[in-house]
């Protein structure tokens, strides 16, 4: 059974950094494909990163602050958030599912989804 666990939320002021740690277990495929995720309220799931194990995506609002990592000997995949804005207030989710790494997915493309974390950025 696949199982998605994250942790790093928090509170943190306009400028600060988070870590997001997605923990994947459950599945004998080691070429997945991680997706993070966020929501905010009223607002659609979108789709901020993913890696594989050769390529990785970023949307254009993060990057040159975000960064993506994975550790394939403990299956986990690291999103470093840095200069963080209040406009990236959201729950994140890391997903897994989507066949390959692509600035195309939406949420609809990956099937499993961890329980969520709260980021919120302000003063």
């Amino acid at each position: 059974q696949v199982q998605l666990v994250e942790s790093g939320g928090g509170l943190v002021q306009p400028g600060g950094s988070l870590t997001l740690s997605c923990a994947a277990s459950g599945f004998p495929n080691y070429n997945y494909v991680i997706g993070w995720f966020r929501q905010a309220p009223g607002k659609e799931r979108e789709q901020v990163s993913c890696i594989s194990r050769s390529f990785s995506y970023l949307i254009d609002s993060v990057k040159g602050r975000f960064t993506i990592s994975r550790d394939n000997a403990k299956n986990t995949v690291t999103l470093q958030m840095n200069s963080l804005k209040p406009e990236d207030t959201a729950v994140y989710y890391c997903a897994l599912g989507a066949p390959w790494c692509s600035d195309k997915w939406t949420w609809k493309d990956y099937d499993s989804w961890g329980q969520g974390t709260q980021v919120t950025v302000s003063s």
